[in-house]
């Protein structure tokens, strides 16, 4: 099993053991505050993920071992807290395996369905934004 696949296990299982949404937007708000920050110099026009409701910076880059490594920043926590779930599962991954990884573990633990119509396009912007990432790394790698 690919270790994306088992990310994305270990946060349906976090999130099963809150019984409301409530305190689930709390865990999400507590996750934003551990993630890995983006250096300011990234914080610029050409790193905000369009069609976000807020502001939300996203930078990857490339490691010696091939993996992808993804900073972000927001200006809003819960969607701190959506980006960092997202950091979570898809940094430190080879640009194919993210990919080739689907997305379903956000329907499992309802988070689409709990956020507002413009925080849900901005996931989705979000998710597009580190897959173009994992293209272009990928696209590099291929070229080498």
């Amino acid at each position: 099993m690919s270790s994306i696949k088992t990310k994305q296990e270990d946060i349906i299982e976090e999130f099963s053991m809150f019984d409301d949404w409530m305190q689930r937007y709390e865990y999400m708000i507590e996750l934003g505050k551990s993630l890995p920050i983006i250096d300011e110099k990234y914080k610029t026009e050409d790193n905000i993920i369009k069609g976000c409701q807020s502001r939300v910076w996203l930078y990857a880059e490339m490691d010696e071992n091939q993996k992808i490594e993804y900073t972000a920043d927001s200006d809003a926590i819960i969607t701190k807290g959506i980006i960092a779930i997202l950091i979570r599962v898809f940094s430190d991954e080879k640009p194919e395996h993210i990919l080739e990884a689907d997305t379903d573990f956000i329907d499992e633990i309802g988070l689409k369905e709990h956020l507002s119509p413009t925080r849900a396009n901005g996931l989705v912007s979000m998710i597009k934004q580190m897959k173009m990432y994992a293209i272009a790394y990928n696209s590099q790698q291929n070229q080498a």
